[in-house]
């Protein structure tokens, strides 16, 4: 039947046929105005919603509303974390090379200039690879058109450009030793070693200001973890250079620091996390768990060998190349974790249910309930003298 057909059947007082691709029941309801004209040419079959996509990277075997994930996952490619490898190794370098120049000792020029070439280098291949994930160069220019203190992004954009640009200056006069030449070098190397501390740390302010359940959930200690594993790349890729005894010692002392420091953080981290249980889940198990607990054991094994009392150059290169490792381990385990816990939305709702006093000691533990088809949950209270349990559906 044609437009023209059924409208006259319309006026006639007619009811709409019953094929006419709309499935109304003319008993129930009145077709009247332009819609009533309407006519679906080709019927094609009713598609019911298709089932929910097997959740192989999930965290739980529990059933949530349609299994399907609450949050988005991250898009980012392989060049972010090794950005925030890149830009922690340069922080932390800048911040001793800074320090080498306050302290003015002459047998400490060498770290100097080696500190100021690894500062500047990492600066342009940081700026690099963020480009390299934003597609065009136009798009990191335009996040520096606004300067915005609430945004963790906001304000590592201008902690990256001030940095290259002092870090930049620092390296071009390296070479001097007096003069206004020589000054300009040393504030500006002062200058990058202010900015490299926030810029090693700012990218876990960044995760942990998201919506995803084990980066918030480590909002606390995640930043630490960071601007101690940044310290531990820089030791390691001054490891690999030639140095001079003393130049030796005090890379030796700031790796030490940093690899001890980024281990407690690591358990300081997998504590935090774990309240409720469900968020630590991706840590755990899994590519990004093996990534998590492998960046520890090379990170561990890195600082045995650099507490031997008389390592040689070949243990210290080991020792190196072990904390290198680690350090971009454990960049890649914490993107990898952040995008399995994205997928699961029953971290998500714990998390939520669970709201501030999840960083409490006794905070409610999710725990399931098989009673029905539905697998609803139970937030059961920690003290054993409450008997209630509140239902969650």
């Amino acid at each position: 039947m044609g437009r023209r057909e059924t409208l006259m059947s319309q006026l006639r007082g007619e009811p709409p046929p019953a094929d006419d691709g709309r499935n109304v029941d003319s008993l129930l309801g009145l077709l009247e105005g332009e819609g009533a004209a309407q006519q679906v040419e080709r019927l094609a079959e009713e598609h019911p919603h298709p089932p929910p996509s097997e959740l192989h990277d999930s965290t739980s075997d529990l059933e949530t509303y349609y299994g399907l994930p609450l949050l988005k996952e991250h898009v980012w490619k392989a060049a972010i974390p090794a950005y925030f490898y890149v830009g922690g190794l340069a922080g932390a370098s800048a911040a001793l090379g800074a320090a080498a120049t306050w302290s003015a000792s002459p047998l400490l020029r060498g770290l100097v200039r080696k500190t100021r070439l690894i500062a500047t280098s990492g600066a342009m291949v940081s700026g690099a690879l963020l480009i390299e994930d934003l597609g065009r160069p136009s798009r990191f220019f335009n996040m520096l058109r606004v300067f915005r203190p609430t945004s963790p992004m906001s304000i590592g954009s201008w902690l990256l450009a001030g940095f290259g640009a002092l870090s930049t200056t620092a390296a071009l006069f390296r070479g001097r030793r007096a003069g206004p030449l020589a000054a300009i070098g040393d504030g500006a190397a002062v200058g990058a070693g202010v900015l490299g501390v926030p810029l090693a740390g700012y990218t876990a302010v960044l995760l942990s200001s998201t919506a995803v359940p084990v980066w918030q959930g480590a909002r606390t200690w995640l930043p630490p973890l960071f601007m101690a594993s940044a310290v531990t790349s820089a030791a390691c890729v001054l490891d690999l250079c030639d140095l001079n005894a003393l130049e030796r010692r005090a890379v030796r002392r700031f790796g030490i620091a940093g690899k001890a420091a980024e281990l407690v953080f690591s358990k300081a981290v997998e504590r935090e996390v774990a309240r409720p249980a469900i968020l630590a889940a991706p840590l755990r198990h899994g590519m990004s768990g093996a990534l998590w607990k492998g960046a520890k054991l090379l990170v561990a094994a890195s600082l045995a060998l650099s507490l031997a009392p008389r390592a040689s150059p070949r243990l210290r290169r080991a020792s190196a190349w072990l904390g290198t490792l680690g350090s971009v381990a454990l960049r890649f385990g914490i993107l990898r974790a952040g995008r399995i816990s994205a997928r699961d939305p029953r971290a998500t709702f714990a998390q939520q249910r669970g709201g501030p006093v999840t960083a409490q000691a006794g905070a409610p533990e999710l725990v399931p309930d098989h009673a029905g088809p539905a697998a609803s949950r139970d937030l059961a209270p920690a003290s054993a003298s409450e008997p209630s349990k509140v239902r969650a559906r």
